[in-house]
């Protein structure tokens, strides 16, 4: 039995990005904390019930303020001085920086990071963008230098690493997102009537919102029976969609929001088609939920995303930033209801294929040394 310690940067993700994980390595006889800001009851309640312990950790998650950097790390080597950890995992950026370099400060005997996605901060343009960049690489390097294994979600984000020197070939393992539970997220009939085009995401520009909006002006236009919906938490992010800016979409009848919600499966089964024009991602969690469901995909050509879609097979890829190339992507859809259909078909087999939870979970339970001994020589290799 191990002592495994998981750092995340937001409470609730615990539960709907990591919770198979964590039940798996619970079920593989392992001992699980997990810690996070800004503990909920709901999510705690939810680990405890699947015999997972937390431990609250203090995280400014937007921008950098060292005083407030160093009292994460304090509050960290706290934690694992506690805990005594064989394994740590962090995933987002700044889990994985500060948690890795706490772990190492600790001599933590095996330190972990998943990289789920560049985010913002590899984004932006000019000179306070680039030294921003350039302090943040700096930080992954010393972090990453702590770790056994660092897992990538999709092989641009790796190639990215992999050219600043972040990473090492023998530390980058791939992985196919974060998985999906096909059980969980079973197949389900694309209902009958007007299309419904669906949007899930933090209420930010970088994941297509404004974009979104705009495609379904110009759709509407040809089909005002078509639907557009959004659903997503308001964000206090810099780059954040206004309240005032969705009142207005929802005002003129572009977009019905939805607002935020913690159980997104019945908003996938009353959709005909999930669209997410991210401007990058690591292997987006929603599309997987959307593909499993069975539905049609529209998205991005982009980092993340287009691994997610065989092109004209279970979806289409647009270019980023493109709202008119968007539009046309529903509109075809809108006038083809049996492209629509196998498309949602096509996109079932290849969540069924590809990004199975309980594979993607054995090649990391695998990569960590955590597998049951009679499991490990069948975990199964993702290929590049």
């Amino acid at each position: 039995m191990a002592r495994i310690l998981v750092i995340a940067s937001y409470t609730p993700s615990l539960v709907l990005f990591r919770g198979d994980l964590l039940r798996t390595l619970v079920d593989l006889g392992h001992e699980v904390t997990c810690c996070s800001p800004d503990p909920d009851d709901g999510t705690l309640g939810r680990l405890d019930a699947w015999g997972v312990a937390h431990r609250a950790f203090r995280l400014q998650r937007a921008g950098m303020n060292p005083v407030a950097d160093m009292a994460t790390i304090r509050d960290l080597r706290g934690i694992m001085a506690s805990v005594r950890p064989d394994h740590v995992l962090a995933y987002t950026i700044k889990p994985v920086i500060y948690g890795c370099l706490a772990a190492g400060r600790q001599k933590v005997p095996a330190i972990h990071a998943m990289i789920t996605g560049l985010g913002t901060t590899f984004m932006g343009q000019g000179v306070r963008a680039a030294l921003v960049q350039a302090y943040v690489r700096f930080m992954y390097r010393a972090a990453l230098k702590e770790c056994r294994t660092v897992f990538f979600q999709n092989t641009d984000d790796r190639a990215v690493f992999a050219e600043y020197g972040l990473v090492t070939p023998g530390q980058a393992i791939m992985i196919n997102g974060s998985g999906i539970n096909l059980e969980r997220f079973p197949c389900c009939p694309v209902p009958d009537g007007e299309p419904v085009f669906l949007l899930v995401a933090r209420l930010v520009h970088e994941k297509g919102v404004a974009d979104f909006a705009r495609a379904a002006r110009l759709v509407k236009a040809r089909y005002p029976g078509a639907r557009f919906q959004v659903a997503g938490f308001f964000d206090d992010h810099p780059r954040a969609i206004g309240r005032d800016e969705m009142a207005a979409w929802t005002a003129d009848g572009v977009i019905e929001y939805l607002g935020p919600t913690d159980d997104v499966r019945p908003l996938m089964r009353q959709c005909a088609a999930y669209c997410l024009p991210s401007y990058r991602e690591g292997t987006p969690r929603t599309v997987l939920e959307a593909m499993a469901t069975g539905r049609a995909i529209i998205t991005t050509d982009t980092p993340g995303c287009r691994e997610t879609v065989d092109d004209g097979i279970n979806g289409l890829l647009v270019p980023v930033r493109d709202p008119a190339a968007l539009a046309a992507a529903m509109l075809r859809l809108c006038e083809d209801r049996n492209l629509l259909l196998e498309m949602g078909r096509r996109s079932r087999e290849l969540a069924a294929k590809k990004f199975d939870v309980v594979q993607v979970n054995a090649v990391i339970t695998h990569a960590m040394g955590l597998t049951a001994s009679d499991q490990t020589a069948d975990a199964p290799a993702v290929p590049d």
